[in-house]
């Protein structure tokens, strides 16, 4: 067993004893615990700006999902289209159908009317889109100027106006054998599609009383499916 004289002999080099590091041993702690702090105030400063990021980013995100203040319809034939039927024949809805979907629930109904010799024939659709991820605002009237439908109408060609009153924004397509009325409020998208058949001999419709009579029957279509 080594005694104390014997372990102080074993550190004796010969040089001259040094002075002892007590009075810089506190300084040396008070540093270590000064870095110690200062690093935990740098990561809490860099999470406070994570969270920062985090927050505005879901605030964007949260500004980004459009606002549906209209709900599903599963049939849209259940809303009929009385204005036009009083300005085109006698139409009925018998075609329906509906999807829903995390992103987007959509409807639509086909109306349709009797042939009658001499007369032109109609079809109309109804449509409905609720867009609940992305904003339709985007991409809203950036289709051909067309009769797109849901249910198949199409057609290519026409002119395009603005038509005031109706959601935030509706455009009404005019062409040659149709109309489309097409309205954007928030993130649903309204479609009222109206075409028009027949021989060259039979009378040309009153189109300025077919467009109108859509207008009414959009107001009704979205008073309807309002929540």
């Amino acid at each position: 067993m080594i005694s104390e004289p014997e372990l102080e002999g074993e550190w004796d080099s010969g040089r001259p004893a040094m002075p002892a590091q007590e009075p810089d041993a506190p300084r040396e702690r008070v540093r270590g615990a000064r870095t110690a702090w200062l690093w935990a105030l740098g990561g809490a400063v860099a999470a406070s700006a994570v969270w920062a990021g985090v927050l505005v980013a879901q605030d964007r995100f949260a500004a980004a999902v459009p606002r549906i203040s209209y709900r599903h319809a599963e049939d849209l034939c259940k809303v009929k289209l009385t204005a036009v039927s009083a300005a085109t024949a006698q139409l009925t809805g018998d075609y329906a159908r509906h999807g829903e979907h995390p992103a987007l629930d959509w409807a639509y109904c086909v109306h349709g009317g009797r042939f009658a010799e001499g007369h032109l024939s109609y079809g109309a659709e109804a449509a409905v889109e609720l867009h609940k991820k992305t904003d339709p605002r985007t991409e809203f009237g950036a289709d051909p100027a067309g009769l797109r439908g849901i249910g198949g109408m199409a057609s290519s060609g026409g002119e395009v106006e603005q038509v005031s009153g109706l959601g935030e924004r509706a455009l009404l397509t005019r062409r040659v054998g149709g109309s489309r009325l097409q309205v954007l409020d928030g993130g649903a998208v309204f479609t009222i599609t109206v075409e028009w058949f027949g021989e060259p001999n039979d009378p040309d419709p009153d189109e300025d009383a077919v467009q109108a009579a859509m207008i009414e029957d959009m107001r009704t279509l979205m008073t309807s499916l309002r929540k």
